[in-house]
């Protein structure tokens, strides 16, 4: 999510309720099973889908046995099931364009879900391309403002490459290209400054301003695609003008 709505995910993604939590892990657990499926090895130094999702799954809590389940039941005997990325490219209310990634091990059933969705909070497919092209993929590295110096976050963030900078009131985000986000991370990391969230994102490449009047329906559709089992994640460029 973009603009303001950025550091709400923060809090989303650290900060869940009970429910929200075991529905947030269940998911994890099925981007583990079909990282380690994709990528053939459940060792993350050979698996970059692994390692990223197993950084996903630092960030939000996950407990340590939840992800050796995980891992166990892709590289278990009978392990079967068979996931597919989709991504969907969406409209919401006031045009605002909007990005689900999904994983399905039945993309029919799936896409009835999501139309189902969208027709009862006021969103529509997009024509292929309408929606991506709005996005870039980037490294996103989140750091709470009390955590560490302005300037020591800035100086190693450009020293090690990344792309931008941005000093907000909540704190300070990093953005990368993709290739440089690891490396970027590491040198974050090896300064001993805690984050709170990194990772591969889309942002968009501008955003949409949300009158007062359309955020609630806006943020409903986006909320509803996000419990959806088979949503991994919900992009857009909304930019909400009340600051959530």
């Amino acid at each position: 999510m973009a603009g303001h709505n950025k550091w709400s995910k923060v809090k989303h993604i650290k900060g869940p309720a009970d429910a929200k939590r075991a529905k947030i892990f269940s998911k994890l657990s099925r981007e583990i099973f079909v990282a380690v499926k994709e990528g053939a090895s459940d060792d993350p130094d050979l698996n970059p889908r692994l390692r990223m999702v197993l950084l996903k799954a630092r960030q939000a809590n996950m407990p340590l046995d939840n992800v050796q389940r995980a891992i166990q039941k892709a590289t278990g005997e009978g392990s079967g099931a068979s996931y597919q990325d989709l991504t969907y490219e969406i409209y919401g209310p006031h045009g605002v364009a909007i990005m689900a990634e999904i994983s399905s091990d039945n993309k029919n059933r799936t896409a009835a879900e999501i139309r189902h969705i969208l027709g009862k909070n006021g969103g529509t497919i997009a024509s292929a391309g309408a929606v991506t092209r709005l996005f870039h993929r980037k490294g996103q590295i989140m750091i709470a403002r009390d955590s560490a110096d302005e300037e020591k976050v800035m100086e190693i963030a450009l020293e090690a490459g990344a792309e931008d900078f941005n000093s907000e009131l909540e704190g300070y985000e990093i953005i990368t290209e993709p290739n440089a986000f690891e490396g970027i991370l590491k040198q974050i990391d090896d300064a001993n400054i805690p984050t709170e969230t990194a990772g591969i994102t889309f942002l968009p490449e501008l955003l949409s301003p949300v009158p007062a009047n359309a955020v609630e329906s806006i943020q409903k559709l986006m909320d509803t695609l996000e419990d959806h089992d088979d949503v991994k994640d919900v992009y857009s460029n909304a930019e909400f003008a009340n600051g959530d």
